[in-house]
């Protein structure tokens, strides 16, 4: 690592090593080889004057990129898809003269482009489903703990500790199943020429449009697409970057949804992140225990929520087939959205691996507060010893806002069920009201509908990529 020059903490803290290749120069030069590749075999087939030899010289020195003949070559030219051609023929004399045979600088720069999100897309979709996987574990494993449920973070009808977790679960497969439309269409450029209309293919090919129709779809099976797009400018849409960057995005969004729930219950003490041993939560209070994986969670989601902004303005604001104004962003927020993405779920995988309950802590606020969540309880049970239903609700009310008083001005215990047993018009012992104060009557469905939620939802989803489970998250720092 270098200190005397800007280093991303994308790299250094943030992403894996595995993100970091797919965004590298390596893999967006050694995938310009493979297109140039699929072009010559392509133009070879449809009957262009091209050689297996050729192809084959090309193909021997599709990974030994020489970088510093490129490179010296780009001083000199300053055009960096001409200096790799020129760098490419170097090693390859023989193929030399039909090495980007009719087509522009997007050929490669735009579908590698493409490639390269597919590909990051792929290792977000991996992450993601193992997220989804620990998830899932954890909302069965406390399906049913009972807690207190919040509406505007004040204590509201009880849920379960497992519930909870399912809010989160479902806006991830939410984002997986966004992330897979996405996915499922992406398609190349394909080779369209300076404007889009083929025009040097068809000069290539004599006016024979069957082969110049022929010519994107190879392209694409070559490269393994499916397709191509039906019509472009020089560029592909950069609707694309900004379809791509909404799935980060919305990936993003939940993550800070769960780091921010989470970072609530720690400070409840209710649920912890992982603490190392060794960890320091804060350099002055040696005692503290922050969540500082989740807090990095909404940090780097913010990052990727504004990053949004840019392929959008950029889509927007290209002119007619094809203006320059979109590459210096698109080298900075592509790449970063997806780098921080990727240190996203790594966090959130570890987080969620190793999130620690506390029962005791979450019961103790618990039975705190049902006393007021089991009022309607306790009105029902004394309309059945005789009471009437209206005299009884006014009176609740107005033990309940006593109760209140005696825990928010007094600072004492709740002491709901002593002023209840103590009127006479509940017909009620005290004994009688504790036997109601069972959190697990007042949680609802809440089992039945994680287990639901799993077994039809989710357990299809983790069943169906069965072969990418079992990922680990190392966190750098």
């Amino acid at each position: 690592m270098s200190t005397d020059r800007y280093s991303s903490p994308l790299s250094e803290r943030y992403a894996s090593k595995e993100m970091q290749y797919i965004f590298s120069q390596d893999m967006k030069f050694r995938t310009w080889r493979k297109l140039w590749i699929a072009l010559a075999e392509v133009e070879k087939e449809l009957g262009l004057n091209i050689t297996q030899e050729q192809i084959d010289e090309l193909k021997e020195h599709q990974d030994d990129i020489n970088y510093d003949v490129a490179r010296a070559r780009e001083k000199e030219v300053r055009h960096d898809v001409m200096s790799h051609v020129y760098a490419y023929g170097v090693q390859c004399p023989k193929a030399k003269g039909i090495i980007h045979l009719g087509a522009t600088s997007c050929y490669v720069g735009d579908n590698t482009d493409v490639i390269i999100m597919t590909e990051a897309l792929k290792l977000v979709r991996r992450k993601l489903v193992n997220v989804i996987a620990e998830l899932s574990n954890f909302a069965e494993k406390y399906k049913a703990q009972p807690t207190l449920g919040f509406t505007h973070f004040q204590p509201a009808q009880p849920t379960t500790v497992g519930k909870r977790a399912t809010l989160w679960l479902q806006d991830f497969v939410i984002d997986l199943e966004d992330l897979d439309y996405v996915l499922d269409n992406m398609k190349l450029l394909g080779s369209k020429g300076t404007t889009g209309t083929q025009a040097s293919f068809l000069e290539l090919f004599d006016g024979d449009l069957t082969k110049v129709d022929k010519l994107d779809p190879m392209i694409a099976e070559k490269m393994g697409f499916k397709n191509c797009m039906a019509v472009s400018g020089q560029t592909y849409s950069r609707k694309i970057d900004m379809k791509v960057s909404n799935v980060l995005a919305g990936i993003a969004s939940t993550a800070t949804k769960m780091a921010t729930d989470i970072r609530l219950l720690q400070h409840l003490k209710e649920v912890e992140e992982p603490f190392e041993k060794s960890q320091i939560g804060s350099s002055a209070m040696a005692y503290k225990r922050n969540p500082m994986r989740s807090e990095r969670i909404c940090s780097l989601s913010r990052y990727v929520i504004v990053d949004t902004l840019n392929p959008a303005i950029t889509e927007c604001s290209q002119w007619f087939e094809r203006t320059l104004d979109d590459s210096a962003n698109k080298r900075l927020s592509i790449p970063e959205g997806f780098l921080a993405t990727d240190g996203i779920l790594d966090l959130c995988l570890n987080v969620v691996d190793g999130l620690v309950v506390y029962p005791k802590v979450i019961e103790k606020h618990m039975m705190a507060e049902l006393p007021f969540m089991a009022t309607e309880n306790i009105m029902m049970d004394a309309v059945k010893a005789g009471g009437d239903r209206q005299e009884l609700h006014e009176r609740i009310r107005e033990l309940s806002m006593e109760a209140g008083k005696t825990v928010k001005v007094e600072g004492k215990d709740n002491n709901l069920l002593e002023l209840i047993a103590a009127d006479p018009a509940f017909h009620l012992t005290l004994e009688q009201l504790q036997k109601s104060m069972d959190p697990s009557k007042y949680i609802g469905c809440s089992v039945h509908q994680v287990e639901k939620f799993i077994s039809e939802v989710v357990a299809p989803i983790l069943e169906a990529n069965k072969d990418i489970l079992g990922e680990k998250a190392e966190i750098n720092v």
